[in-house]
């Protein structure tokens, strides 16, 4: 019994110290009446946050856990990725260690640390349940190569880290449905915060539709020879599009691009 006892409470102090070591590298991303999390990235005074958080605005005040609040600038954004860097002008920052999430396993523990309140920082723990997956985010977007756990996040968890038991940054917590916490990888947020600060912007290619997935009636696709039975209904195009030019229609579905076959929103990104 005295040996449990010892081991939990070596568990319970190993935790404890990890989130004090990496709290002040949490602050507080306040929007008006909302808010959320953010990351001080570099000892320049770039912070990374979900761009969710910071919606469409171009300032927002960071308050650190020492209790000095900031105006900040929102130097770019990126929506599909959920990814916003925001610009502070202050001293005695300290920018998270950032670790690398290829080498993640399932199993692995973790913890994730919010500063929606200002001067303390929540913590919250878990396991990687999947170390790279692509899946929807709320805001309708994919996020590609997620880190999902089963790590509870509360509201105002969105911005915060996501580290491994070394404290390194090993993700950015973007959302939590069915139970499951959701996070950029540090690999993805890593390109993305350096682009921001360069270009402000990250271009992609897109095909110009508005897609909508739908059913496929068994006869048609077992006409037309396809192994899945939902397709994407193309509800509009913009003119001058890649989709346009190559003669997509209102009311066509599209089911294959090249030799792949596209069954949903996922297949399609």
């Amino acid at each position: 019994m005295e040996d449990d006892t010892q081991l939990l409470q070596s568990l319970s102090d190993a935790i404890s110290g990890l989130a004090e070591r990496v709290s002040p590298s949490v602050v507080k991303v306040e929007m008006g009446r909302w808010g959320g999390s953010g990351v001080v990235w570099d000892k320049e005074g770039h912070v990374v946050t979900a761009n969710h958080v910071v919606g469409r605005r171009t300032s927002a005040k960071v308050e650190l856990q020492d209790g000095r609040s900031l105006e900040a600038k929102i130097i770019g954004r990126d929506p599909t990725s959920d990814v916003a860097l925001l610009k502070v002008e202050a001293t005695g920052l300290k920018p998270i260690e950032v670790g690398d999430s290829q080498p993640l396993k399932s199993g692995q523990f973790v913890l994730a640390l919010a500063n929606s309140l200002g001067s303390r920082v929540n913590i919250t723990s878990g396991i990687v349940t999947n170390p790279s997956r692509t899946i929807p985010g709320w805001w309708g977007v994919v996020v590609e190569d997620a880190v999902i756990t089963d790590a509870r996040l509360n509201p105002g968890y969105s911005g915060g880290p996501l580290v491994d038991a070394s404290g390194k940054m090993i993700g950015m917590n973007v959302a939590y449905a069915s139970s499951r916490g959701i996070a950029v990888p540090v690999s993805t947020l890593k390109g993305i915060a350096s682009k921001l600060s360069r270009e402000g912007k990250i271009r992609r290619s897109y095909l110009g539709i508005a897609p909508e997935p739908i059913s496929l009636p068994k006869e048609l696709s077992k006409a037309a020879k396809l192994s899945q039975n939902q397709g994407i209904l193309v509800l509009s195009t913009e003119p001058g599009s890649p989709a346009s030019k190559a003669g997509a229609f209102v009311g066509d579905i599209i089911v294959k691009i090249g030799d792949y076959e596209v069954a949903n929103l996922y297949e399609l990104h």
